[in-house]
């Protein structure tokens, strides 16, 4: 992935790997929303943290995007999971 700098902000060359971090409860669940929001396109999930008090637990999501909205469109689907709750 490049990241260019400009006057407007950041730019970004498509087609790049994405990566979102999620975070929720159950990591299992969190797993399967992955599998059914994402289907087609390849993606690699990567354990990432739990919780101190195990509560919580953080998976990565690999993920190839061709353009901005469907970088934007990832986020949103695993944004308005109720498995996920939140999508860094």
């Amino acid at each position: 992935m490049q990241i260019k700098d400009i006057k407007d902000g950041a730019h970004i060359e498509y087609p790049c790997r994405w990566t979102y971090r999620i975070i929720g409860r159950n990591e299992k669940e969190m797993r399967e929303a992955v599998q059914v929001l994402i289907q087609d396109d390849p993606c690699e999930v990567i354990p990432s943290r739990v919780s101190a008090t195990g509560k919580y637990v953080s998976l990565n999501i690999e993920v190839e995007v061709s353009c901005e909205e469907k970088r934007t469109s990832v986020y949103e689907s695993l944004r308005n999971h109720p498995s996920i709750i939140l999508v860094l």
